[in-house]
């Protein structure tokens, strides 16, 4: 009965997010303030609706309800109770459920933290929202149903897909997800702000903290893929170029320059019409994300769906609310004014510069991923697009980027001065060439041009954190003044800091691994030692074991430095009874930023195995950078004057567009 009831509430839920899309926005245009206060309330009420369903539909996978054809389908009494939690969400239907109980999340936060807002403003911003849900509402009712009963009730689950049964899919797909959708509060207040044609330097200043918590989550959610994908399937790669990996790269590039937009809007008025249009192309690069993985064009371990109905229907939003989107721009874009002037050296124009970058660098990969699909659908033929096409195309994009990065923070608004930021930096680009030059020799050579790389990372790096100093005037001031200035510093500083050095310390990583990693596929029976990265690895063994769901064929390796046992790992060979499906565990030993990886082959006569040894130096910074900007965009979400988002609805009476507090940089 209590699933009969989380359907209901779905329904309810349904009905909720129609009223909310249409009483309020008509409210707006009548100025009728009853009609506009229908949305906080009716969003509150739709996000309790949905998480209520939400629940009843975890709770049956956690108790092993298998009369439901979802849990049947996607669960197995002997899975560990975190893979039974995180096997709602391991599938098409509970995925399109997570998706949809954060988009009512975000509806409810801007309900509750909205009370600032314009009564207009708010209430077409929610009614937008409530449009998006009452499409994925109809899409999961219609096509993806995760409440359907089987009768009569199966003895046992077919399990969860092998690879999913893994503590980083309990964890990725909710950060991606908040990403993702947390760009539909962007996209809302953009069509919002075309409806009402009022688009100011306090819209953007509420748009910035919404895509910024929506950036910080989807820069974990991607990094938290990539290392999943990395341990956990065998090949040592972090990054394959895969369409379903390009899905979330590109709107985490869009909302990059969103991001950066906002702030020059912000501050100087500019940009109004390229920042509402980059609000709209972020989200309609989520949809489209959606779109690749649930649609069921895309083979992948990440897509779930293969009914050509969904992939319909997904069509179907994609073109209404990406569609009606830009033709309402494109009407109402030319009554906008374009906003304030600056020189081509300032602020201003780096972030432009960022902006091009970024957009080119989104566009590239967008060609790439959907040019072999389209051409399929044409033709029939089918090509593929891989890692040196985006490897030369985006790396040479980014190189620029690199190099502009450190120079926006110190040049002033509206005219900079360009002499005087190098003059800034040249002990920052210094240092960075001389410590790249060191780890160079202390790998042993490789490419001459891997100097430039890690030390275009390093200067990353060194220059967040001189304008840091610059700022605080360490060294021109007395130790005391300079410390109070440095701790007066606004959080977005710190943050914009932390997220520069945190890119910086990700290039590091990728140049590192790119040039300096070794590979070894070897043949190894018991006893036999093999070199890499300095470590000698010796064969000790196989045995099997028995885990909760799965038997495995364990491989024991010991790992000596000059003739001493420094650490030990374990790589196995799986096998999953109820699906009887292979994995392959990959055995890591970490030495400070750097790993050594060994993944198992195919067993060998003599009690041998072929084994593939990596050795991934500084493999860590790849990670540790992308947890570097997050922890960025937290500490500049902290900023009172970001959070504060626009004056009290008293302050801004008189003065609409004035804002009360200085702007966060």
């Amino acid at each position: 009965m209590i699933i009969e009831i989380g359907h209901y509430a779905l329904i309810l839920a349904l009905a909720t997010a129609m009223v909310v899309s249409v009483v309020p926005m008509a409210g707006a245009r009548k100025h009728d303030h009853a009609m506009m206060d229908v949305a906080p309330l009716g969003s509150v009420v739709l996000f309790s609706l949905v998480a209520f369903s939400f629940g009843v539909l975890t709770y049956s996978h956690v108790v092993s309800d298998f009369s439901v054809q979802n849990v049947w389908e996607n669960s197995h009494s002997l899975v560990p109770v975190l893979y039974k939690y995180s096997g709602v969400w391991g599938n098409h239907e509970g995925s399109m459920m997570l998706w949809l109980l954060i988009l009512t999340l975000f509806s409810a936060l801007v309900a509750a933290f909205g009370r600032n807002l314009p009564d207009t403003l708010r209430a077409n911003v929610l009614s937008v929202q409530a449009w998006v849900s009452v499409a994925f509402i109809l899409f999961i009712l219609l096509t993806s149903n995760p409440f359907i009963r089987i009768d009569p009730a199966p003895a046992e689950g077919r399990d969860l897909n092998p690879v999913l049964q893994d503590i980083g899919l309990a964890i990725h797909p909710p950060l991606l997800y908040l990403g993702y959708v947390g760009f539909s509060v962007c996209f809302s207040f953009a069509i919002a702000a075309l409806l009402e044609g009022r688009i100011d330097a306090a819209w953007a200043r509420w748009v910035r903290p919404w895509t910024l918590a929506a950036w910080t989550f989807l820069t974990l959610g991607i990094a938290m893929g990539s290392y999943w994908a990395y341990y956990e399937l065998g090949w040592g790669g972090w990054w394959f170029w895969d369409p379903v990996e390009n899905a979330s790269f590109m709107p985490w590039l869009a909302g990059t320059a969103l991001l950066h937009s906002a702030l020059v809007m912000e501050k100087r008025e500019a940009l109004k019409i390229w920042t509402v249009l980059l609000a709209i192309l972020t989200f309609s690069l989520s949809l489209m994300g959606t779109f690749l993985v649930r649609s069921g064009v895309l083979t992948s371990v990440h897509a779930f769906a293969s009914d050509p109905s969904r992939g319909v229907f997904i069509l179907c939003i994609l073109l209404v609310f990406i569609g009606g989107a830009l033709s309402l721009f494109a009407f109402r874009a030319p009554m906008l004014t374009a906003g304030g002037l600056f020189a081509p050296i300032s602020r201003e124009g780096a972030l432009v510069l960022n902006n091009l970058i970024l957009t080119v660098a989104c566009g590239t990969v967008l060609i790439g991923t959907l040019y072999p699909l389209l051409l399929e659908t044409l033709t029939g033929d089918k090509i593929s697009v891989g890692a040196p096409f985006f490897n030369m195309t985006f790396g040479l994009l980014m190189v620029p980027l690199l190099l502009v990065v450190p120079f926006g923070p110190l040049l002033a608004w509206k005219r900079g001065d360009l002499l005087g930021a190098m003059q800034r930096l040249y002990v920052a680009a210094t240092l960075a060439f001389v410590v790249a030059l060191a780890l160079f020799y202390a790998e042993h050579g490789g490419p001459v041009l891997s100097v430039l790389g890690l030390a275009a990372g390093l200067f990353l790096v060194f220059a967040a954190f001189a304008d840091l100093w610059y700022r605080a005037g360490i060294g021109k001031l007395s130790t005391n003044v300079a410390w109070h200035r440095f701790k007066g510093l606004p959080r977005s500083a710190f943050g914009t800091a932390l997220a520069h050095a945190g890119l910086g310390v990700s290039v590091l990583g990728i140049v590192a691994v790119s040039t300096f990693a070794t590979e070894h596929v070897i043949e190894m029976k018991p006893g036999q030692t093999v070199e890499a990265g300095g470590y000698a690895l010796v064969f000790d063994g196989m045995r099997p074991a028995v885990g909760p769901n799965f038997k495995e064929d364990r491989a024991h390796f010991v790992i000596r430095k000059a003739g001493d046992e420094v650490a030990d790992v374990w790589s196995a060979k799986r096998i999953y009874a109820a699906r009887q499906m292979p994995t392959t565990e990959a055995g890591i030993a970490t030495f400070g930023l750097s790993q050594l990886y060994v993944s198992l082959g195919d067993p060998i006569a003599g009690g041998g195995i072929v084994v593939r040894i990596w050795w991934k130096p500084f493999i860590l910074c790849i990670w540790g950078g992308s947890i570097l900007m997050a922890i960025g965009g937290f500490v500049s979400l902290s900023d009172r004057r970001l959070r504060v988002g626009a004056p009290n609805r008293k302050a801004k009476a008189a003065k609409p567009t004035i804002i009360a507090a200085e702007p966060a940089e």
